[in-house]
Order: structure tokens, then sequence, then C-alpha cells
């Protein structure tokens, strides 16, 4: 039987690679949308880990509440059991945008299988922001739409607060499920347009709309389909559209397709020196936003007259240009992002590839063994990776099971952690690891920017002692 999950995390930051969930919830219903069970989780803060003070004042889990939460081995492992249920549909608030990889990440380091939860056993992942944006867009008597500031607004909060889903403060994990769960019924209503923009996140439905595409003209026999893009990264200002042109499947990277914004202006201005700047792709998996519709006069008459007529323009200069419209392609096919190798272990996820065999089955042992066991087998254990992984496993949750030489190392890694900036541990992207130097730093500037509330103050000064006591 298939079933919805509905969830939210908050964290300790932004960082997928270095922060760590704090709240977990999550609602099980059928597929009609009736709840069958729920679920929350309160995790205790890792002791390598420096909470983000801004992260802090949002969803207000102090340093005192966040050393009462349970071991995170615990609640990762029951996180990953629930989205890993045979037939589970996982979805939540921009869940593809931050959550689904933000857990991605804390499975990964907690010697869990990180994509299954994507297509083992019937499992799959939707988003409600994108299915949001669709009915703005196309249904739009279905909720009230707040302005904030002359402006739609599609924070969830805001949501909530214009159609009174759910009582409550925003940013607590299970009420921002209630109110996910809340505003996903109201859409369900229109069960039509539920089921169509729904059939986006399969696979092979996304496959058979993209064939159907019109084709806009063809450039060494390679077909060139056009439509309209829905993207919430687009904005407000723009609708969350834009006409795009395909240009082809990556050389490097499986399973993306390019897509090409056509209504810019700079494109004419483009030289075989300077593709990457004036040019705008979008890298796009089947089953996952962007979505793309056919450009039917229905789906098009949200952009303006000067938007299209950018478009065609722009259209007819690649037809006229075929040499620098097989350079674009080109560049974009072979684009290969920057590699840092010094990217510290917890952040490799898309580094190392996939686990082979033989490294599944040590994380299952792993996983199944006393915390002893666990010890005994990460200190045998000849793969270096995973031998980092299990060691700071070990040190986050069983640190008076760590033998005298994985406890050495444990401890070398937080040495590691109160470097300067610029000696900082990196993530794959290059980014910096939070020190505890840079996190007062900018607790001192969140107070001088002014306009916190006594909660929000109080929960700065115990992060500040936690900070001051334990990385001084």
């Amino acid at each position: 039987m298939q079933t919805y999950l509905f969830y939210d995390i908050e964290t300790t930051g932004l960082s997928k690679s270095f922060d760590q969930v704090l709240q977990f919830a999550a609602i099980r219903t059928d597929l009609n949308l009736q709840e069958l069970e729920r679920h929350e989780f309160k995790i205790k803060l890792n002791p390598d880990v420096i909470p983000a003070p801004r992260a802090l004042l949002t969803h207000r889990i102090g340093i005192e509440a966040a050393a009462n939460g349970i071991p995170e081995i615990d609640a990762i492992r029951q996180i990953h059991a629930l989205l890993n249920e045979p037939g589970t549909i996982s979805v939540g608030y921009n869940t593809l945008g931050f959550d689904d990889e933000f857990l991605r990440f804390s499975f990964y380091r907690n010697l869990l299988p990180p994509y299954s939860h994507q297509f083992a056993n019937l499992c799959q992942r939707m988003d409600l922001y994108p299915i949001t944006v669709m009915y703005h867009l196309y249904k739009n008597d279905i909720i009230k739409w707040p302005i904030i500031e002359d402006r739609l607004s599609l924070k969830l909060e805001n949501l909530n607060r214009a159609n009174n889903f759910v009582p409550g403060r925003a940013h607590d994990a299970m009420v921002d499920v209630e109110i996910t769960l809340a505003l996903a019924r109201r859409f369900i209503q229109a069960r039509e347009i539920w089921d169509y923009i729904s059939n986006y996140f399969c696979k092979n439905t996304d496959s058979e709309r993209f064939e159907k595409l019109p084709i806009q003209f063809m450039l060494a026999d390679q077909e060139h389909y056009h439509g309209l893009m829905i993207l919430g990264k687009f904005g407000a200002k723009e609708n969350y559209q834009a006409p795009v042109l395909y240009l082809g499947e990556s050389s490097t990277y499986k399973n993306q397709k390019l897509w090409l914004r056509l209504d810019t202006d700079n494109l004419p201005l483009l030289t075989e020196d300077s593709i990457y700047d004036n040019t705008w792709v979008v890298r796009k998996k089947l089953g996952e936003p962007p979505f793309i519709l056919p450009p039917a006069e229905r789906f098009l008459k949200h952009l303006s007259p000067k938007r299209l007529e950018l478009a065609q323009a722009n259209r007819l200069w690649l037809q006229q240009n075929p040499v620098l419209f097989q350079k674009i392609i080109d560049y974009h096919r072979a684009f290969v992002y920057p590699v840092f190798a010094n990217t510290d272990i917890d952040a490799r996820l898309y580094l190392n590839g996939f686990w082979n065999d033989e490294e599944l089955e040590f994380c299952r042992r792993f996983q199944r063994g006393a915390p002893a066991e666990k010890a005994v087998m990460t200190e045998k254990l000849p793969n270096s990776n995973l031998k980092s992984l299990a060691i700071r496993l070990l040190g986050r949750n069983y640190p008076d099971h760590l033998t005298p030489e994985l406890k050495q190392q444990f401890d070398h890694y937080l040495q590691q952690l109160n470097r300067e900036e610029n000696d900082a541990l990196i993530d794959f992207k290059g980014n910096k690891r939070l020190t505890a130097k840079l996190a007062l730093l900018e607790i001192d500037a969140v107070r001088t920017a002014g306009g916190l509330d006594l909660e929000q103050q109080e929960l700065l000064t115990g992060l500040e002692n936690y900070l001051k006591i334990k990385w001084s």
C-alpha cells in the first residue's frame, strides 16, 4: 500500500555536510490524506557541531533543550526506516530544496543507505512547494495568497497565517508538518489537478511528457524542444516561470537534462569566451522539479508580451548563429563542478561514489552490533573512508566505547574544528565549516542589529556561554 509521509526537520544550521537535525516530525497518511500515524524526535546536539546563531533564533531550540534529546544515531535510524517503509511517498514543503538532501547526508554520516528512500520498494519523493507554485498559477482560487510588502509570499508560515490552517509557532517541526498537510488537503480538493502535478514526480510520466514537447528546431540532428519551465527560484516577480529551450543531456552527470532560459537580455551579447556569464542553464532530473509545461497559450498567459518577444528574438538569434549555439551546447554538456581535494569526509557523499557490496555489508554489520562490537569492527576496518565515518559516529554517540586508538583519532578530529577560519574544514562546494569564533562574531552582529525578543536574547546567551566553555 502506498502512503504519504509528510515530514519536516529543524537543524543546527544550513550546512548539509556539517550541521545536524535537532527535530524531526512526520505524519503518515493514506493517498486521500487521512492520518494514519505521527512521529516526532528531538535529537541530542552532537559534541562536534557548532550551532548557527540565526538557526537557533529561527526554531528556538536552545542549548539546554538540545542537550536532552535522543542520540543522533537512534533518531536517524528511525527516520531512515520511516522514509524507507515500502510504498512511502515522502513529502514536505521545499523538502527537495533542503530537507531531503540534509537527510541524505545524515544517512551517509550514520552509515545508512543515503538514496534508497528515493527509489527502493516503491518509495518515491514529492515536494509541496513547487505544487503550490503550480496552484497559484493555474488554480489560484483554492486558497488565500499572502501578499507581504506588495509581493506574493509563498513562505509556509505566511500561507498558514493567511488561511488560518493550524495554530502554533512556525518552525516547530510538527506544526510545520500539520500546516503542510492542511495545505495539501486544500489542494487535493481539485483532485484532477493534484494528480496531474503529482505525476511530475514520477520519472516515467515526466519522461513521457518531455517527449511530447514540440520541437523548436534541429541543429546537427539534435532535436531542440521548447517549453515553459516552472521554477520557484525564478521568483514571484517573474511568476516563477520562463520559456526554455532544450540543449541535450549532460555528458558528465547522469540524467541531467539541460535547459537554456530564453527570456534574457544578454544572450545576443555572447561570445565564445563569455558563455558562462551570458547563459542561464537549468539542470533538471526526471521526476524532480522544475516542471516543464508545453508552450500552450493556456500556460503562457502569465508571460508578458515583452518576455515572449524576447524569447522569440533569442530563438532566432540561436538559429542564425549555429556555431555559437553549438559552443553553448558543448560547454554546458561538458561542464564539471569543481572538486576540492581536501573536502572533509563528512561532506564526501557525492565524491566517493556509491558504496560497493563489501562496504554495504560492513554498514549492515555495524548497525547490528553492540557499541563495543562497533568499536572493534571499526578498529579492524581497512577502508579509510568508512573508518573515518565510523570513528566519528562512535565518538558522537558512544564515546565511552572508543578504544584508545579510536579515541585519539576522534580527539584529533575535534581539535581540527577549532582552527582559524582560513584553515577550517570545507564541504564539497568549498564552503568552510562554521567555527566557534565565527559563531561568536555572528552572535555579536545579531545583537547589534536588534529586534530580538526576550526568549531570543536568552537563547543567544545560552549559546554564547556554551561556545566559550566548550570551544575556548
